[in-house]
């Protein structure tokens, strides 16, 4: 969880790069969109390009023009995706609140983003034991938690969380938060989003502040 800024796109001659134009981001936005459709539709293993481009309606040459292999446009679609989660986390927490506050706030996000993008985190779901595909879900992994543990460790200095090991307390957070999102998921919880939003930001202020 991040107060995260705008990443800026580097654009020097936006007439000879062509993946740099408004058009050709849209062109990239849409591969990328409906192959997060057809992926967790039919896996990643069973998803051709060929049928991505069919179903974008692009010719194969355009993918190519952005995208090597189907498997750097997986991860592409992986960094998309965890940008826009750390801009929602971002957007959700006040910077006058306390760190315990913006914790909270960042775990109700990062519930509600899950939730808007089930299908995407389905596809997680499926595909984090292919190999190949190992590295690129576990790569940024690392970076939230930094970001819950930095947090932490300021919660601990105002004394509104417990003292403890911040690591393992970054597990935690990071850890219902993605339980209770996988629940809602296979429904195994039968609650609307907000609600449960509201039900985890409860749950991690009290495994943090429990003594």
């Amino acid at each position: 969880m991040v107060d995260a800024g705008v990443d800026r796109q580097t654009v020097d001659t936006p007439d000879v790069d062509r993946r740099h134009t408004d058009q050709g981001l849209e062109r990239k936005q849409q591969l990328l969109d409906t192959a997060e459709v057809l992926f967790a539709e039919a896996g990643y293993a069973q998803t051709r390009i060929a049928d991505i481009c069919a179903a974008a309606g692009v010719a194969k040459g355009l993918f190519y023009w952005y995208f090597p292999t189907k498997q750097s446009l997986f991860a592409e679609l992986v960094r998309t995706m965890r940008k826009q989660l750390r801009r929602a986390q971002a957007a959700a927490m006040d910077p006058r609140a306390d760190a315990l506050s913006r914790i909270r706030q960042g775990s109700m996000a990062s519930v509600r983003f899950m939730a808007e993008h089930r299908a995407y985190f389905t596809l997680l779901d499926v595909e984090r034991s292919e190999p190949a595909l190992a590295e690129v879900l576990r790569d940024g992994s690392d970076v939230y938690a930094a970001d819950v543990v930095r947090l932490i460790i300021e919660a601990q200095a105002d004394g509104t969380v417990a003292p403890g090991d911040p690591q393992l307390q970054a597990v935690g957070v990071l850890g219902a938060v993605s339980s209770f999102s996988h629940a809602l998921r296979n429904g195994a919880v039968d609650v609307d989003v907000d609600t449960l939003a509201e039900a985890v930001g409860d749950w991690v202020v009290g495994g943090l502040t429990a003594r």
